[in-house]
Protein backbone atom coordinates (compact mmCIF):
# COMPACT_ATOMS: atom_id res chain seq x y z
CA UNK A 1 0.00 0.00 0.00
CA UNK A 2 2.80 2.43 0.84
CA UNK A 3 4.28 2.09 -2.65
CA UNK A 4 0.93 3.28 -4.02
CA UNK A 5 1.02 6.29 -1.69
CA UNK A 6 4.57 7.12 -2.84
CA UNK A 7 3.48 6.94 -6.49
CA UNK A 8 0.36 9.02 -5.78
CA UNK A 9 2.45 11.65 -3.98
CA UNK A 10 4.91 11.87 -6.87
CA UNK A 11 2.04 12.28 -9.33
CA UNK A 12 0.40 14.81 -7.00
CA UNK A 13 3.62 16.83 -6.80
CA UNK A 14 3.83 17.16 -10.58
CA UNK A 15 0.08 17.83 -10.96
CA UNK A 16 0.22 20.69 -8.45
CA UNK A 17 3.43 22.01 -9.99
CA UNK A 18 2.02 22.04 -13.52
CA UNK A 19 -1.33 23.43 -12.32
CA UNK A 20 0.49 26.20 -10.44
CA UNK A 21 2.63 27.12 -13.41
CA UNK A 22 -0.40 27.02 -15.71
CA UNK A 23 -2.27 29.36 -13.37
CA UNK A 24 0.72 31.71 -13.27
CA UNK A 25 1.62 31.86 -16.95
CA UNK A 26 -1.51 30.85 -18.86
CA UNK A 27 -4.29 32.22 -16.65
CA UNK A 28 -2.24 35.08 -15.12
CA UNK A 29 -3.63 34.23 -11.66
CA UNK A 30 -0.71 34.78 -9.30
CA UNK A 31 -2.57 34.12 -6.05
CA UNK A 32 -4.04 30.84 -7.33
CA UNK A 33 -0.60 29.94 -8.67
CA UNK A 34 0.96 30.51 -5.26
CA UNK A 35 -1.59 28.28 -3.55
CA UNK A 36 -1.16 25.48 -6.08
CA UNK A 37 2.64 25.70 -5.97
CA UNK A 38 2.55 25.60 -2.16
CA UNK A 39 0.51 22.40 -2.36
CA UNK A 40 3.22 20.67 -4.43
CA UNK A 41 5.62 20.14 -1.50
CA UNK A 42 2.69 19.84 0.93
CA UNK A 43 1.92 16.50 -0.73
CA UNK A 44 4.97 15.22 1.15
CA UNK A 45 3.06 15.58 4.41
CA UNK A 46 0.58 13.00 3.14
CA UNK A 47 3.42 10.56 2.57
CA UNK A 48 4.93 11.29 5.97
CA UNK A 49 1.62 10.69 7.75
CA UNK A 50 0.94 7.50 5.75
CA UNK A 51 4.41 6.16 6.59
CA UNK A 52 4.08 6.92 10.30
CA UNK A 53 0.64 5.32 10.44
CA UNK A 54 1.90 2.25 8.62
CA UNK A 55 4.87 1.86 10.97
CA UNK A 56 2.68 2.38 14.04
CA UNK A 57 0.74 -0.68 12.91
CA UNK A 58 3.54 -2.79 14.38
CA UNK A 59 4.95 -4.49 11.30
CA UNK A 60 8.59 -4.62 10.32
CA UNK A 61 9.96 -1.64 8.43
CA UNK A 62 10.33 -2.55 4.78
CA UNK A 63 11.75 -1.23 1.55
CA UNK A 64 8.70 1.01 0.92
CA UNK A 65 9.30 2.68 4.30
CA UNK A 66 12.92 3.30 3.36
CA UNK A 67 11.85 4.61 -0.06
CA UNK A 68 9.42 6.99 1.62
CA UNK A 69 12.27 8.46 3.69
CA UNK A 70 14.47 8.74 0.60
CA UNK A 71 11.62 10.35 -1.35
CA UNK A 72 10.99 12.91 1.40
CA UNK A 73 14.71 13.68 1.67
CA UNK A 74 15.06 14.16 -2.08
CA UNK A 75 11.95 16.32 -2.10
CA UNK A 76 13.45 18.63 0.53
CA UNK A 77 16.98 18.56 -0.91
CA UNK A 78 16.09 18.99 -4.57
CA UNK A 79 12.52 20.35 -4.48
CA UNK A 80 13.44 24.01 -4.88
CA UNK A 81 15.76 23.19 -7.78
CA UNK A 82 13.02 21.17 -9.50
CA UNK A 83 10.51 23.98 -9.05
CA UNK A 84 12.95 26.55 -10.45
CA UNK A 85 13.85 24.24 -13.36
CA UNK A 86 10.19 23.75 -14.28
CA UNK A 87 9.37 27.44 -13.81
CA UNK A 88 12.15 28.59 -16.15
CA UNK A 89 11.07 26.20 -18.89
CA UNK A 90 7.36 26.93 -18.49
CA UNK A 91 7.95 30.70 -18.56
CA UNK A 92 10.07 30.34 -21.70
CA UNK A 93 7.61 28.07 -23.47
CA UNK A 94 4.32 29.74 -22.57
CA UNK A 95 5.07 33.30 -21.43
CA UNK A 96 7.87 34.52 -23.68
CA UNK A 97 10.43 34.33 -20.91
CA UNK A 98 14.14 34.03 -21.60
CA UNK A 99 15.57 30.69 -22.62
CA UNK A 100 16.77 28.70 -19.62
CA UNK A 101 20.49 28.95 -19.06
CA UNK A 102 22.39 25.85 -20.01
CA UNK A 103 24.38 24.04 -17.36
CA UNK A 104 28.05 25.04 -17.53
CA UNK A 105 30.13 22.23 -18.97
CA UNK A 106 33.68 23.40 -18.30
CA UNK A 107 35.91 25.31 -15.93
CA UNK A 108 35.15 26.97 -12.61
CA UNK A 109 31.46 27.47 -13.44
CA UNK A 110 31.06 23.72 -14.03
CA UNK A 111 32.85 22.99 -10.76
CA UNK A 112 30.55 25.39 -8.89
CA UNK A 113 27.46 23.77 -10.43
CA UNK A 114 28.71 20.32 -9.40
CA UNK A 115 29.35 21.49 -5.83
CA UNK A 116 25.89 23.07 -5.69
CA UNK A 117 24.28 19.82 -6.83
CA UNK A 118 26.28 17.89 -4.25
CA UNK A 119 25.11 20.23 -1.48
CA UNK A 120 21.52 19.58 -2.58
CA UNK A 121 22.30 15.85 -2.38
CA UNK A 122 23.79 16.40 1.09
CA UNK A 123 20.58 18.14 2.23
CA UNK A 124 18.49 15.29 0.80
CA UNK A 125 20.70 12.72 2.54
CA UNK A 126 20.56 14.59 5.86
CA UNK A 127 16.76 14.80 5.85
CA UNK A 128 16.29 11.24 4.57
CA UNK A 129 18.75 9.71 7.01
CA UNK A 130 17.26 11.74 9.88
CA UNK A 131 13.86 10.24 9.02
CA UNK A 132 15.37 6.77 8.77
CA UNK A 133 17.09 7.29 12.11
CA UNK A 134 13.90 8.54 13.77
CA UNK A 135 12.04 5.47 12.53
CA UNK A 136 14.81 3.18 13.81
CA UNK A 137 14.72 4.83 17.25
CA UNK A 138 10.91 4.94 17.37
CA UNK A 139 10.57 1.26 16.51
CA UNK A 140 13.43 0.29 18.80
CA UNK A 141 13.94 -3.20 17.39
CA UNK A 142 17.01 -3.85 15.24
CA UNK A 143 15.42 -6.88 13.61
CA UNK A 144 12.42 -4.83 12.43
CA UNK A 145 14.51 -1.89 11.16
CA UNK A 146 17.41 -3.59 9.40
CA UNK A 147 16.27 -2.42 5.95
CA UNK A 148 16.21 1.19 7.16
CA UNK A 149 19.77 1.01 8.47
CA UNK A 150 20.96 -0.68 5.27
CA UNK A 151 19.31 2.06 3.20
CA UNK A 152 21.10 4.75 5.22
CA UNK A 153 24.42 2.94 4.77
CA UNK A 154 23.94 2.57 1.01
CA UNK A 155 22.86 6.20 0.63
CA UNK A 156 25.90 7.32 2.62
CA UNK A 157 28.15 5.41 0.23
CA UNK A 158 26.40 6.99 -2.78
CA UNK A 159 26.78 10.45 -1.19
CA UNK A 160 30.51 9.91 -0.63
CA UNK A 161 31.03 8.74 -4.23
CA UNK A 162 29.00 11.67 -5.53
CA UNK A 163 31.07 14.01 -3.34
CA UNK A 164 34.36 12.63 -4.64
CA UNK A 165 33.23 13.08 -8.23
CA UNK A 166 31.63 16.50 -7.67
CA UNK A 167 34.52 17.96 -5.70
CA UNK A 168 37.09 16.54 -8.12
CA UNK A 169 36.03 19.24 -10.58
CA UNK A 170 37.03 21.84 -7.99
CA UNK A 171 40.49 20.31 -7.65
CA UNK A 172 40.86 19.73 -11.38
CA UNK A 173 38.32 21.71 -13.43
CA UNK A 174 37.06 20.13 -16.61
CA UNK A 175 38.80 21.83 -19.52
CA UNK A 176 36.96 22.85 -22.65
CA UNK A 177 37.90 20.95 -25.79
CA UNK A 178 40.37 22.73 -28.02
CA UNK A 179 38.79 24.97 -30.60
CA UNK A 180 35.73 25.89 -28.54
Amino acid sequence: MLIGVIIACEIGFWVFLLAGLSARYLLRRKRLSGVLLALAPAVDLVLLVATVLDLRGGGAASTPHALAAVYLGVSVGFGHRMLRWADERFAHRFAGGPAPATKPRYGAAHAAAERSAWFAHLRAWAVGCALLGLAIVAIGDANRTEVLLNTARLWTLVLVIDGIISWSYTVRPKAAPRGT
